[in-house]
């Protein structure tokens, strides 16, 4: 229960990744955090292999303050939500607050339309390889890294290398979070 009461956002659209949702969120939930479900609104959503997912909270209402990370799942959902300037500028505020954004497969086209890949490593599906270079990226072919506050993971089937990074971020943030309150 490392990352009891700490609220972490996973984003979800129509063709979300289903196992790139699910997984992340049960390992996180694991750790004791609230993980919330987002959503562009409350309306179920189908994942890219038929799983139901009903959002607990809409993008929009969220605020990054509140968060301590994000993680946004692949699928055909990012180039959904990608379109969404609230998206966008979620994402956005939370790299600036050097928050962990843990980002998988296609997830990859939200955090290059936040415009925070520039100068940064990365991977992602290599749907999305070329994507990410012509945005700043530098593309490297590993199942998960770590750079910065800035969690990435390739597939499916690099799920768990993503999760345990992602957990290491969030549970260095939590860190300094309560390094900060002691100051």
């Amino acid at each position: 229960m490392r990352l009891q009461g700490k609220k972490i956002a996973i984003l979800l659209a129509e063709g979300v990744e289903d196992l790139e949702f699910y997984v992340p969120y049960m390992r996180l939930q694991e750790e004791g955090a609230e993980v919330i479900a987002a959503g562009l609104n409350l309306k179920p959503v189908r994942g890219k292999n038929g799983l139901e997912i009903t959002p607990t909270a809409a993008i929009e209402s969220l605020n990054s303050r509140d968060l301590l990370g994000i993680v946004i799942p692949g699928g055909w959902a990012p180039d959904k939500l990608r379109r969404y300037e609230f998206v966008n500028r979620l994402v956005a505020d939370l790299h600036r607050q050097e928050k962990p954004i843990g980002i998988i497969c296609h997830g990859g086209l939200v955090a290059i339309s936040a415009k925070i890949v520039n100068g940064r490593r990365a991977t992602g599906s290599l749907g999305i390889k070329d994507d990410l270079i012509n945005a700043g990226a530098t593309w490297e072919d590993v199942p998960a890294l770590r750079d910065g506050n800035q969690v990435w993971g390739r597939v499916v089937a690099d799920i768990p290398a993503f999760c345990s990074e992602l957990v290491s971020a969030l549970l260095e943030a939590t860190a300094k979070e309560r390094l900060q309150d002691e100051e």
